[in-house]
This record gives structure tokens, sequence and C-alpha cells, in this order.
């Protein structure tokens, strides 16, 4: 009787960045981001089964399942499991589109790292997950600040760099939706490698946590008109949520917008791909085996 290979599966949600000011430390445990933002409910599911060479497949599909788009790799994920020392088969799934602002690539690896996890009985803490997942964004210049902050949920107010920092988080009382339109990708290694942008981000950043939704929005808003990244796109995007009364920033590292309040689908749905998003009370976390 051929055995079973062992299988785990975790969810990890994800996130949009508001603002945020790069910090870099001598190692990727002390090099991250402070900022603010928002977990959300949609991110990333991953599959991990016991394999004697590691593959990767990252897939992002409709709500209904149908395939739209396909990568057969992902070195972020093979570094984390090459660090866990783990052969794996990994399939990961999501329903926004990748590289456009929604914190995927964090959601990606956290949610990897958890179930590999399990898959192996590695007995890591949920902590050292995180820090090896903060570790392959790091190295691979794909994210700053999206590990840590998905390790839990709610509207979040980074303090340090690294997933051991102090975090504030908050809640929407009201609970009203988020509505976000894509462009397509922006490139974060080219943006996150570059001195001149990082410099424009860091004398932009705002300097405090948010007070509230409203105080994010605005917060955020005054960042993305310093820190010189507005795409053309995005600019009309976001001059359609001012005629319209809508509060609305650009989400980072990505070229498109998010909106906040039901009002704010309406406007931005003809102007691209548009999804309703809600923020995430819970960060991430195991699936049964019916995932």
């Amino acid at each position: 009787m051929i055995p079973v290979p062992r299988h785990a599966a975790a969810f990890c949600p994800g996130h949009l960045s508001g603002y945020f000011r790069p910090v870099y430390g001598p190692d990727p445990s002390s090099t991250g981001s402070l900022g603010a933002g928002i977990v959300i409910r949609e991110g990333v599911t991953s599959h991990v089964w016991e394999e004697t060479e590691t593959t990767v497949r990252v897939e992002q599909r409709t709500s209904s399942g149908r395939l739209l788009a396909e990568l057969r790799t992902s070195p972020p994920v093979k570094y984390l499991l090459d660090r866990m020392g783990v052969c794996a088969r990994v399939e990961t799934s999501c329903r926004l589109p990748i590289g456009a602002g929604f914190g995927l690539s964090a959601a990606a690896l956290l949610s990897t790292a958890a179930a590999a996890n399990a898959c192996f009985e590695l007995s890591l803490s949920p902590g050292a997950c995180s820090g090896l997942a903060h570790e392959a964004e790091i190295v691979h210049r794909t994210g700053l600040g999206d590990v840590a902050a998905s390790q839990e949920g709610g509207w979040d107010c980074r303090k340090g760099a690294g997933v051991g920092a102090p975090i504030t988080r908050f809640s929407d009382p009201d609970d009203r939706p988020i509505c976000a339109v894509a462009f397509g990708p922006m490139h974060s290694p080219r943006v996150l490698g570059s001195a001149e942008a990082m410099a424009r981000v860091t004398a932009a950043f705002p300097g405090r946590c948010p007070e509230d939704p409203a105080d994010f929005f605005q917060l955020s808003r005054g960042f993305a008109e310093k820190s010189g990244l507005i795409t053309p796109r995005v600019r009309q995007a976001l001059s359609a949520c001012d005629q319209a009364g809508v509060p609305a920033t650009m989400t980072m590292l990505g070229n498109g917008i998010f909106a906040y309040g039901e009002e704010a689908f309406p406007v931005l749905a003809p102007l691209g791909p548009t999804y309703r998003l809600h923020g995430d009370c819970a960060g991430v976390r195991l699936l049964g085996e019916e995932a």
C-alpha cells in the first residue's frame, strides 16, 4: 500500500498598506518598515505536501474557481522551505491579482510557513514561522512590513521593523467595506531597491499612527501625494474619488487605489477590475483537511 503524503493547509489574509517608512538593519530580522495598513479577509491559501523535491505552483482563481493566472515557481517560497529544512510540494491560491499591492507575497509566505510547520511537525513557534517568512520577503525585496502586519488582524500601525516589533491594532466600528481597483502590477523589488524612491518615501512618512479609519485615509493620501509614486491611472482614480467625496489612497506598493465605504464601488467600477474587501480580525491560521 502506497503511503499517503503528509499534508497541511493554512490561510493568511492580505494587507493593504497606506503608508510606510523603510528601516534597514544589519540583518533581515532588524530590517522592515514602520507604517499603517489594513489586514483584509482576502488572502492566500497554501497547501503543503511532503515530497522528495520542492515544487511550487502559484494560482490566481475567480470565486467560482476559474484559473486566471499561474506561476510555476516562487523563489521566496523555495527559499523559505530551504530555511525550514524541508522539501515539499506547495500550491498557493488567491483571488486578488498578484503584485498589485494586496500583500499577497507575504500572505503566501506566512501561510506556507504555517502549513509546512504543521505538515512536518517542526514545532516552530508562530513567531519563528513569521520570522522566516519575513526573512524571505526581505532577501527577495518583495515587501517590508506585510508579514508583520498579517500575523494578526485589524487596522495596524507598525512601530518598529521586523515581526517582533510593537504593533498597535484597532478595528473599524462601522465595518465599512474597502473598495479597491487594480491597474496591473508594480514591480516591488525595483521600487524597494531604489535609493532615490526610498528617500522620497522616507521624507513623506507622516510619523504617527492613525486615530481612526478617517484619519488613516487622510494620512495615507498625504503620504501618497508626497512619495512621488502616483501613476497616471492612479491619479485619475484618486481624482474621481475626490469629486465624489470618497476617501481614497494609493495601494503601497501597487498600481491601484483603495477607497473607504460602499459609495466607492460605483466610482471605481468603471475604471478597472474592482474588489469589495473587508477587514480581517484573525491573521494567519491553519485550515482543516476539508480545505
